[in-house]
């Protein structure tokens, strides 16, 4: 028996390869499957399941593409409805895989269809749990995403979670091997643990959801407490992996199109595409086509997009570091951005040279910052409200790059202001959405918080209000 988690940490999502005397199942396969093609062939193996924990929302799942090339059937558990065939398991049936078996435990709370797989091995003994977002390390799935498609409260699916994990999976035995569907990072959850693989003993001390003597209510306070608002491309996603989605070779073959600058600005011109530049910050920073709006690609890149532009229809074309177009144009896929209609060739060197028109951001570092900012000076902090509340500058207000078009109003429209995220990455990604609506006025302090907090400057921190 073979068992691999394969991480994609943009993503903090985990798929996980199974193997067994030459028969193979995959969990939650992330949209590109040729991974899974290959390491089937090279251990000889043939595909036979494919198994779904649940409707994702937050990523576009591999499973109409790979049953296609495989023949391998898709999985998913009881009430699940699609408009590919499927098969809908029922609670408790039983799934031969070599000399193991793969038990589908029906776990609503998260979802109504959500499923944990319980793989037991040749033996009969139970090994591991695949538990999708029932059950994450440090922490459960939030049950507000599919209280509109259920027609429920979040309440009422914290009370079926509730159920699920005190009847389901917490009577297993401690060393069952729990394989979660995410790690930190992820949007699905509030405080997920940056290990991926532990045991379900370990899940019983710690993890607050798991607490024997929690009560019903205290678990849906617990659950429900501090939960924002989640993406806006969620419900989108749910909707490809219901019902399916292009094949990602044909996205990828249309997406890697290279335009010269003028083929670039035409396209942009007459198909209403946003402009979107993955380099570095730093580049950005020095030099980009106006209005063109900056998610890195070595950021938190694929969800910074799907919670940013939203519409996974609109259409993209892209600025990016040379030779890794395929990579950008795969890692939006993902998330189900299908519409990339091309690349700039030759990247942002060959807009310079056109001699076409060119923006950049006004940077400053930390110690500019603190030299020259006034008490006057408006300062806007774009990190998360949580990293806000623990610590902040004491003039700084909070806008949330998460819902940053909520707060456009708020920045001055003449004065200068300054922009600042923990390390630069998100306030770059604020700075080219404020421009993109005309808001040219911004400062943004390099280095962040974290380079701002070294330079000595007052921090006002959290005071817990039981100690006031």
């Amino acid at each position: 028996m073979k068992i691999e988690q394969i991480y994609t940490g943009c993503l903090a999502q985990g798929a996980y390869y199974i193997e067994s005397k030459g028969e193979v199942a995959i969990i939650d396969p992330l949209r590109e499957i040729n991974p899974y093609l290959k390491k089937a062939k090279q251990d000889d193996a043939k595909i036979k399941y494919i198994f779904e924990t649940h409707f994702h929302a937050d990523f576009v799942s591999g499973h109409v593409t790979l049953s296609q090339k495989t023949g391998a059937p898709i999985i998913y558990g009881p009430t699940a409805k699609t408009t590919f065939e499927s098969l809908i398991a029922q609670d408790g049936q039983r799934f031969t895989l070599g000399d193991i078996t793969i038990i589908a435990l029906h776990t609503p709370g998260h979802t109504q269809e959500s499923t944990t797989y319980l793989l037991q091995d040749s033996n009969g003994k139970d090994h591991a749990i695949f538990s999708g977002d029932t059950l994450f390390l440090g922490d459960v799935g939030r049950p507000d995403l599919a209280q509109k498609a259920a027609d429920m409260t979040q309440d009422q699916l914290a009370a079926m979670l509730f159920n699920s994990l005190r009847t389901k999976i917490m009577p297993l035995a401690d060393d069952v091997i729990v394989y979660p569907a995410h790690g930190a990072g992820s949007a699905c959850g509030k405080n997920l643990s940056k290990e991926t693989i532990g045991s379900l003993g370990e899940q019983k001390k710690t993890n607050y959801a798991l607490r024997h003597d929690m009560t019903e209510a205290e678990f849906i306070t617990e659950v429900t407490d501090g939960l924002l608002p989640p993406p806006q491309y969620f419900p989108l996603n749910v909707q490809l992996n219901k019902e399916g989605y292009e094949d990602f070779e044909e996205v990828l073959k249309r997406g890697t199109q290279e335009f010269s600058a003028e083929q670039f600005e035409e396209q942009a011109k007459n198909t209403n595409a946003i402009i979107l530049d993955v380099r570095n910050q730093a580049d950005f920073a020095k030099g980009h086509i106006p209005g063109s709006i900056f998610i890195g690609i070595d950021g938190g890149f694929a969800p910074w997009v799907g919670a940013l532009i939203g519409d996974v229809k609109q259409p993209l074309l892209l600025v990016t570091p040379e030779g890794r177009e395929q990579e950008t144009i795969t890692r939006l896929s993902r998330v189900g951005f299908d519409q990339t209609l091309g690349t700039l060739k030759g990247g942002f060197v060959t807009w310079k040279n056109s001699d076409k028109e060119i923006d950049s951001i006004h940077s400053v570092t930390a110690e500019e910052f603190k030299k020259n900012s006034t008490d006057s000076s408006p300062i806007f902090d774009v990190r998360k409200p949580g990293e806000y509340t623990s610590e902040h500058l004491p003039k700084a207000k909070n806008t949330s790059l998460d819902f940053i078009n909520e707060y456009l109003s708020e920045f001055p429209e003449q004065e200068n202001f300054y922009i600042h995220c923990a390390g630069g990455y998100r306030s770059m990604i604020a700075a080219s959405i404020l421009k993109s609506r005309g808001i040219h006025n911004l400062i943004d302090v390099k280095g962040g918080f974290g380079a701002i907090k070294e330079t000595g400057m007052e921090i006002t921190d959290y005071i817990c209000p039981s100690t006031l």
